[in-house]
């Protein structure tokens, strides 16, 4: 069965000064995806409280990941949620990780590892807890229970370019495999990191920040020297026709303006084409 969109505009997740221009970024896109087949997150506009987690806006975060899994529950194959920040990601996996049989590996395409705990987080944006609450660590609510969590052996951490230290030590205590942004320019690199895992199916989480920025202006936390968009999307094109899809995300798209979100589109809208290529024989 093809995709079901799932549209979550979340921004309280971000702590960039473009954080908010997330919604605009997750609305351009929703505007070129099959509307038969979209479903929206509402999202509220308040900010929310941290509630002495440790996690800006914790409040609203969580009330967002709720609302996500119930929208998730009406999906009836997979879901390719759209962004908003990396924390929409959080239940799109859960939902993936609960559904199917076999087990489930993350390959996680970011600029960042998004391996902090509201300990260690030197901003305390969600966003960059997000894997780590994949994992089942973190706060109350938004950590993924014993029955949902993927743990670290079967993740694959792709194009990360700036790494705190508690995330370095996440990785090497857990032997958390790490590509290159090199390694992202050949499908069989990728492809044999996830058949590494032992896993069955394949959840693929994309921060369009993997991205060199020179392939997308809309970026909320640009770095240099990614990858370009031609040669993700024929990676996308290569998992995706190994491995069954559990699930997908992009995240990240923050536009400056309504024209500067026009003129990215077609790149991001590449990539989704690439995600959903096995469906229609194209991978």
């Amino acid at each position: 069965m093809p995709a079901t969109f799932v549209v979550v505009p979340l921004w309280q997740g971000s702590v960039s000064a473009r954080a908010m221009s997330h919604v605009d970024g997750a609305e351009a896109i929703r505007g070129d995806l099959p509307s038969a087949a979209t479903l929206t997150v509402e999202v509220p506009v308040e900010a929310g409280e941290a509630l002495g987690t440790g996690i800006q806006r914790y409040s609203t975060i969580r009330r967002v990941r709720e609302a996500a899994a119930t929208v998730l529950e009406q999906v009836p194959d997979w879901a390719l949620t759209i962004g908003g920040d990396c924390g929409a990601s959080l239940a799109a996996v859960g939902h993936a990780s609960a559904r199917g049989d076999g087990e489930l590996a993350v390959l996680w395409l970011d600029a960042h590892p998004d391996l902090n705990t509201p300990e260690s987080s030197p901003s305390g944006g969600f966003g960059g807890m997000t894997l780590r609450a994949i994992a089942g660590e973190g706060a109350d609510g938004l950590r993924l229970d014993e029955s949902q969590r993927v743990p670290p052996e079967r993740i694959v951490l792709g194009g990360a370019r700036a790494f705190d230290d508690e995330e370095r030590r996440y990785i090497d205590e857990h032997g958390v495999q790490t590509l290159t942004v090199e390694d992202l320019s050949d499908p069989t690199v990728v492809v044999g990191a996830l058949e590494a895992t032992g896993a069955s199916r394949v959840f693929v989480h994309l921060d369009l920040d993997v991205l060199d920025p020179s392939a997308l202006a809309g970026l909320s936390y640009p770095l240099p020297f990614g990858v370009d968009a031609a040669t993700l999307a024929a990676t996308l094109r290569a998992v995706v026709a190994r491995f069954p899809i559990a699930g997908a995300a992009i995240a990240g798209f923050a536009p400056g303006s309504p024209l500067a979100a026009e003129d990215d589109l077609p790149t991001i809208l590449r990539l989704v084409a690439a995600l959903t290529s096995a469906e229609r024989g194209e991978a």
